[in-house]
């Protein structure tokens, strides 16, 4: 028995999960948005700098016989967001981001009629593009494997709410906790119809004991490492220089920063910050404030990203909410050691003080602490750096695949 499997993007570990599949004859069918290959009109469209996000969606070409593009609201979702036309990627918007989601869910949805003919034992879909063809894969007896990415919106709303009321100033970048009445039932709805739960890290296993009702086999299977570089990577040997940090993700207080520029700043000159990533929106005079003060690159190819990792001392990545935080492994792998937290995929690979540094949520002291420890000792940077290598070189993306393939072999 095989199965069909949708994402409205097609992530690095979505990408991961469908080789797996693909190696096991487990893959059926895959529906995305934007199937993008070298060479095709799309990918030629990606050529064009307003649609470079285009080029982010190219897929392994052994993948294409599998692959099933919808590309029509996405592009309108780009081309709408790109023109600043706002109204139709707002709420009411006919490309808002949920109505996207939605229509390609039906759009599976309405393509499962034929799954017995074709030995289809099952769906697997991702949070926000599942209920439609969960329900219409229960009329038809198929299994559902549900993939939760980031963790449970009620303990988002549990463990974010109190950050609106310590930093009001940065409640705009947290727009998971606006999420509709609607949209948050559609997620319950997901996870009952589920016969099997993945998660990535221990941290989102736990946020589901806050669902209100019971719920199926959970099993938690982390995400792989990328290759890893060499063990001749310069590594700062005396403290004269400025520490170079590096965080990466998202603009937004649910990842932590509003306490990581809290941290810097009280460490004045004795380190330096780069940032990567993109703002929620601009509404926030605080985050364009503190970003003012360090080097902010918007936006970096994955490539460019693991070089500027390599060339930094250190990653912080102070998350508050965070199902797993894929730049964790990817500074692990290129031997940049890591300052994450107990919220994120840290506790999984990381042994404080070994491997890497696990500090408390949310808390600005234990940041602070954690890079003026390096600022004392730097040659920790280096030994830490050598213990991560060793780290990601034990759990490459082929493990998640095999592990992932036995799991969903199961249920079917």
């Amino acid at each position: 028995m095989k199965l069909i499997v949708s994402h409205l993007t097609g992530n690095a570990n979505v990408k991961s999960a469908l080789r797996g599949l693909a190696d096991q004859n487990l893959l059926a069918e895959f529906y995305v948005s934007m199937g993008v290959f070298p060479g095709s009109l799309l990918d030629n469209i990606g050529g064009l700098k307003p649609f470079a996000e285009i080029k982010r969606r190219r897929f392994d070409p052994v993948l294409k016989p599998f692959i099933k593009s919808w590309p029509w609201f996405e592009l309108g979702r780009l081309s709408a967001t790109k023109m600043g036309f706002s109204k139709l990627v707002g709420p009411e918007g006919l490309f808002y981001i949920d109505s996207v989601c939605k229509n390609l869910d039906r759009h599976v949805a309405s393509h499962l009629g034929s799954a017995k003919k074709k030995k289809i034992g099952g769906v697997y879909c991702y949070e926000d593009v599942a209920e439609y063809s969960f329900v219409e894969a229960k009329k038809l007896g198929l299994k559902c494997i549900y993939d939760l990415p980031i963790g449970y919106w009620r303990a988002a709303h549990r463990l974010l709410e109190p950050e609106k009321d310590k930093w009001p100033e940065w409640a705009s970048t947290m727009s998971g906790l606006k999420d509709s009445e609607q949209k948050t039932l559609r997620k319950d709805k997901e996870l009952e119809l589920a016969d099997l739960i993945l998660v990535a890290s221990t941290f989102s296993a736990n946020t589901l004991k806050d669902y209100p009702g019971h719920l199926s086999n959970i099993q938690v299977i982390p995400y792989g490492f990328p290759p890893t570089s060499s063990d001749d990577r310069y590594y700062p040997v005396k403290g004269k220089a400025a520490l170079k940090l590096l965080y990466v993700g998202s603009l937004s207080q649910r990842k932590g920063i509003a306490n990581l520029f809290e941290a810097v700043e009280n460490l004045k000159t004795h380190v330096e910050l780069t940032l990567v990533g993109t703002k929620k929106n601009n509404d926030c005079s605080a985050l364009n404030q503190a970003l003012s003060k360090h080097k902010w690159i918007p936006s970096l190819s994955h490539s460019d990203i693991l070089a500027l990792m390599r060339d930094c001392d250190v990653l912080v990545f102070p998350s508050l909410f965070e199902g797993f935080g894929l730049v964790i492994t990817e500074a692990m792998s290129q031997g940049t050691p890591v300052i994450t937290t107990d919220r994120t995929a840290g506790p999984d690979f990381i042994v404080n003080d070994q491997n890497g540094w696990l500090i408390q949520a949310g808390s600005t002291d234990a940041i602070q602490a954690a890079i003026e420890r390096l600022l004392i000792n730097p040659g920790l940077i280096k030994k830490i750096g050598l213990e991560a290598l060793q780290t990601a070189r034990q759990r490459p993306w082929a493990m998640y695949e095999r592990e992932l393939t036995n799991a969903v072999a199961k249920v079917l």
